[in-house]
């Protein structure tokens, strides 16, 4: 486990699959852009990192992915289903970024 919050452990460095986001959500994130329409992308960075969420992975298991896109840290909440990586937020969150710094010994 990780200092990221008590539901955080780090799964892997290596995200695999392909990426899916519901055709209801993909609709509703074109109308607005951000970080959500960005959040593929983190998955591209070679320094990502995926953490397990063990807080609300009661029905499914869920995971952060941490990579860099846009000049900052963005974090990924998703889950794998039927071999699909399904998205369902994304933010810029200073603990995310500061995960992601200490897994790849960046000192900012």
């Amino acid at each position: 486990m990780y200092g990221f919050s008590s539901g955080v452990g780090v799964v892997s460095t290596n995200g695999q699959g392909p990426i899916r986001v519901g055709p209801a959500k993909d609709r509703e994130n074109q109308l607005k852009p951000g970080a959500f329409a960005m959040a593929q992308f983190a998955f591209a960075d070679p320094q990502r990192v995926i953490a397990e969420d063990t807080s609300h992975s009661s029905g499914e298991q869920r995971y952060f992915c941490f990579g860099a896109v846009g000049g900052g840290v963005l974090t990924v909440r998703f889950t794998y289903r039927q071999g699909v990586i399904r998205i369902f937020g994304a933010g810029y969150w200073r603990r995310g970024k500061q995960l992601y710094e200490r897994e790849n010994q960046i000192h900012s």
